[in-house]
């Protein structure tokens, strides 16, 4: 009967929260809390959320201080630089300007947040698409393939939510991961090379003064720069010249670098206030300071000198001090943040209901039996391997919730009866990532494609090929290092 319950209870939050009737917030409440009155268990409903807080703790503030740091990094301009310097290298090449991609992405995946990497990759690197006629969809593929390998960062949310359900510590599962991972981002960039040179086979190599060329312009445009013709390449060559707005929708052919109109290069570079030369919270002067900070920050966490949240708690704290020694801009900038923060933590409180029901009661005990049961004995010690793979189709056609809160637990109790550790159905459950970061179901992939104006159709069909075969890189690299 647990096992019919357990089952009906995951199959039902899958369904609320994949067509969206209810929020995963929500879900993650109120149906384990039906569930466990169903069973006869509501009495103890209240016993299970207090252990379950208490142990999900350690995880919500890893969350909510990671994303402050590294929201207020970009604020302050940390990775301005390499921007400016990806697109100097890319000049009108169109295979540098695929790899580009990929290694912009990658690096501005570090703040944990799909969403605000789409908006900094897209704004950069879109001028430079457009003006080569370069496929956007190599663009949308390559930035959502590196960002979901990057995902699996401890404060990206997989990584956080495999430890909040099967009660890890997210260092345990992520530090031994790091060599897959860096394969499966070798990847990635092996990819964007071949995709770009794919591209200039295609187009050719032009020089920036050519790309310029190809694509008449009203002397409108020309005249606005003011110094006769030298605005635009300026444009072109900083990537300034974006026709999305912060708010990731098109802002329209009007603000485009190749629409013509009176636009003058200051309005088009404050498109995206992301990348604002000018905005108020650059510290150009304190640039070195955070640099060094966020290195011996990510140095610490993998040598796990600390707990990964005291890392971030210490690090979110000296950052905002340093950086913004007023309280009212300190406040300005917590608060700027305070969205992503409420969401995610929020999450991970509410998955203590989840996860406390579904152990508590008895429901995963008894499902795990059922699939112990089907799993072939000859498979059974390669649980882990049989979780990497499941985690393709599975993080692809449901939410990141609803595998690691719903199923991940029942594999690892499945591994668990055939001597395969946690740890290692976690890590196994990381493999998928590449994929899912394309998913219709991840709202961050409307960003990608709204502000690139690719047909999500067109991005699926051409992205989930190369993220499958990377997501199988990540996870032949992890069997081959002994890591899962």
């Amino acid at each position: 009967m647990l096992t019919i319950l357990g089952f009906a209870m995951i199959a039902t939050f899958l369904v609320l929260i994949m067509t969206k009737k209810m929020s995963p917030i929500a879900a993650l409440v109120l149906i384990p809390a039906l569930f466990c009155v169903a069973v006869g268990q509501g009495a103890q409903l209240g016993d299970y959320v207090i252990e379950g807080v208490g142990n999900l703790a350690p995880t919500a503030a890893m969350l909510m201080f990671a994303i402050v740091y590294f929201g207020v990094m970009i604020d302050v301009g940390l990775f301005d630089p390499i921007v400016r310097g990806i697109l100097k290298f890319c000049q009108a090449d169109p295979m540098r300007i695929v790899v580009g991609t990929a290694v912009l992405a990658a690096i501005v995946s570090l703040d944990g947040d799909g969403s605000t990497t789409f908006m900094i990759t897209v704004s950069a690197m879109y001028p430079l698409y457009k003006r080569l006629k370069m496929s956007l969809v190599v663009m949308t593929g390559v930035a959502a393939t590196a960002n979901g390998v990057m995902n699996t960062l401890p404060w990206g949310g997989p990584t956080a939510r495999a430890a909040t359900a099967l009660k890890l510590d997210a260092s345990e599962i992520f530090v031994p991961m790091i060599p897959a991972l860096a394969m499966g981002l070798l990847a990635v960039f092996v990819l964007a090379y071949v995709l770009g040179i794919r591209e200039r086979k295609r187009l050719g190599m032009l020089t920036l003064d050519e790309a310029l060329a190809r694509e008449p312009r009203p002397e409108a445009e020309t005249v606005s720069a003011g110094t006769g013709g030298t605005g635009s390449k300026d444009r072109l060559r900083k990537g300034a010249a974006a026709s999305v707005s912060a708010s990731g929708t098109g802002t329209g052919s009007g603000t485009s670098a190749s629409a013509g109109g009176t636009e003058n290069a200051d309005e088009d570079d404050d498109a995206f206030q992301g990348l604002d030369p000018n905005r108020p919270t650059l510290r150009p002067k304190l640039y070195w300071f955070n640099a060094g900070l966020t290195a011996a920050l990510l140095t610490a966490m993998i040598m796990e000198l600390l707990p990964i949240p005291v890392l971030f708690l210490l690090g979110a704290a000296l950052a905002l001090t340093v950086n913004f020694p007023h309280m009212p801009d300190q406040r300005a900038r917590i608060a700027a943040h305070a969205d992503n923060v409420l969401n995610v933590s929020g999450m991970v409180f509410a998955a203590a209901v989840f996860t406390g029901v579904l152990t508590g009661t008895g429901m995963v005990e008894h499902m795990a039996d059922w699939v112990v049961g089907t799993v072939p004995d000859a498979m059974g010690p390669h649980m882990a391997i049989v979780t990497g793979l499941l985690s393709l189709p599975l993080t692809y056609f449901m939410s990141n919730d609803g595998f690691y809160f719903g199923v991940l637990p029942v594999l690892a109790e499945a591994g668990a009866a055939h001597g395969v550790s946690p740890v290692e159905i976690a890590r196994a459950s990381l493999a998928g990532q590449a994929l899912h970061m394309s998913s219709p179901l991840v709202p961050a992939v409307y960003v990608l494609v709204g502000m690139a104006k690719v047909e999500f159709g067109d991005h699926t069909r051409f992205t989930v090929k190369w993220a499958v075969l990377t997501s199988l890189v990540v996870l032949a690299a992890g069997i081959l290092f002994g890591i899962m």
